[in-house]
C-alpha cells in the first residue's frame, strides 16, 4: 500500500469491525442500514458487512456518492437529501424492516434509525456529529424488541484481523483526496462542506 492508502485504513475499520462483527454479530442473513456511507466508517463498515454475506442498505446525499457506495457493495441505496432513511428502508424490506443500523451521524438521524430497524434489530452506534440529544420513543424499543448497542474503537487483535483483511485485498481503503499539511484548512474544509468521498489525509 502507498502510505496514503496505509493512512486511511486504521480508525474507520478498527471502529466498522467493532460495530459490525463484535458488538452486532452481523450474519450472512442480516440486511444492514449504513448511514453516511461517504465519510469514512461508513465506506468501510459497506465493506465489511459485505464480507460477512449480509445486503447492504447505504445511505448518501448526492448520485456520486451513491453510485460510489455501490462500487463499494451497497446492494440498494437511499439518498438521504430527497427521500425519507425509514420509508425508503422498510420499503426496500417489504416493510419488514432492517435488522441492523451503523448509526454514527447522532440527533438528525437517530429517531429514523430507529424506527427503521425490524423485530429484534440492533442499532450501534459510535458517534454524534450532528449532536448528541436522541429522541426516543421507547414503545419501539420494547414492543420490537430492539437493542441499542454503544461502540468505541477495537482491540489489537481486531486492528491486526483487519490489516490481514486489507493485505489479502479483501478491504480497500478509500482515499478521498490528500492534501499538504500545508493545505490542512482546504481539508477541513472539503470536508465541512460534505464533498468527500472516503477519508481525507494529509501529507507531512
Amino acid at each position: 500500500m502507498k502510505p496514503e492508502e496505509a493512512a486511511a485504513v486504521p480508525l474507520v475499520f478498527m471502529t466498522a469491525w467493532h460495530m459490525l462483527a463484535t458488538r452486532a454479530a452481523v450474519s450472512p442473513s442480516d440486511v444492514v442500514l449504513v448511514l453516511g456511507a461517504g465519510g469514512g466508517v461508513g465506506s468501510a463498515a459497506i465493506q465489511i458487512a459485505k464480507l460477512w454475506g449480509a445486503r447492504v442498505i447505504a445511505t448518501a446525499g448526492g448520485e456520486d456518492k451513491l453510485r460510489l457506495a455501490k462500487t463499494l457493495g451497497a446492494d440498494e441505496v437511499i439518498n438521504h437529501n430527497q427521500q425519507d432513511i425509514t420509508e425508503e428502508a422498510r420499503r426496500m424490506t417489504g416493510k419488514r424492516g432492517v435488522d441492523v443500523v451503523i448509526e454514527h451521524v447522532g440527533s438528525a438521524t437517530w429517531e429514523k434509525s430507529i424506527k427503521a430497524l425490524a423485530v429484534g434489530g440492533r442499532l450501534v452506534t459510535c458517534g454524534a456529529t450532528s449532536g448528541y440529544a436522541g429522541q426516543t420513543d421507547i414503545r419501539y424499543v420494547y414492543s420490537r424488541q430492539l437493542s441499542i448497542l454503544g461502540s468505541y474503537m477495537a482491540s489489537k487483535g481486531e486492528l491486526l484481523k483487519v490489516i490481514d483483511l486489507v493485505r489479502q485485498r479483501r478491504l480497500k481503503p478509500v482515499v478521498d483526496k490528500v492534501y499538504p499539511l500545508a493545505e490542512a484548512a482546504k481539508a477541513q474544509e472539503r470536508m465541512e462542506k460534505r464533498e468527500h468521498f472516503g477519508k481525507i489525509v494529509l501529507r507531512p
